[in-house]
């Protein structure tokens, strides 16, 4: 890397990753307020079968053979299960996947859509507080919301640092940047999906 490049890229991976998906994140943080997934427990379902669709799609990837030797505790990370228990707790139907889902991704596009599920849990941390005056709670409704084992910081932190620490090719890079646009972009296809009149 050309001195030039490190004064125009951030020091770190991670920051880097944050920087070019900050425009598809703020457009699906304002899609998810238009829809008020709290303001009644039948809107939260609705965002539940979108955490659920889009946690179902990255299954494989969570429990992929290499990518767990970069990250020893990948497959305990999955959230899949849990947003179908609360889809169960609010007698809402497992709905069928959704045409598009990421299929064999390379290993660092993988790591791409990766960063984008695991920086969720960080949100979570708000929603889970939003869910509550709903009724729910980490043990019913929206366990896909609840604190991970050793802290949602700790967990992050760790990710991240893995992450960081990476030796990857410029064509890695690259696909890892793709990966973690193209999730922000899915899990707003996947959102508009679960609030469409279909899932009525």
């Amino acid at each position: 890397m050309t001195h030039q490049d490190t004064a125009q890229r951030p020091a770190l991976r991670s920051q880097r990753l944050n920087q070019i998906t900050h425009e598809p994140h703020t457009k699906l943080d304002a899609l998810v307020k238009a829809h008020a997934p709290f303001e009644t427990q039948a809107n939260f379902a609705r965002f539940v079968i979108a955490q659920y669709l889009f946690q179902s799609e990255l299954v494989a990837l969570y429990n992929d053979a290499e990518l767990s030797t970069i990250i020893p505790d990948l497959p305990d990370r999955c959230r899949a299960e849990a947003a179908k228990a609360d889809l169960a707790d609010m007698d809402t139907e497992v709905p069928a996947p959704v045409a598009g889902a990421v299929i064999h991704p390379t290993k660092a596009e993988a790591l791409g859509w990766l960063f984008v599920s695991e920086g969720s849990k960080l949100g979570a941390a708000f929603l889970i507080k939003r869910a509550v005056g709903l009724g729910l709670s980490e043990t019913f409704g929206a366990r896909h919301l609840a604190e991970p084992a050793g802290g949602r910081a700790e967990g992050w932190k760790r990710f991240v640092k893995t992450l960081d620490g990476l030796e990857l090719s410029a064509q890695e890079e690259a696909e890892l940047d793709k990966g973690a646009i193209d999730a922000f972009n899915r899990f707003t296809v996947l959102l508009e999906q679960a609030y469409a009149a279909e899932f009525a």
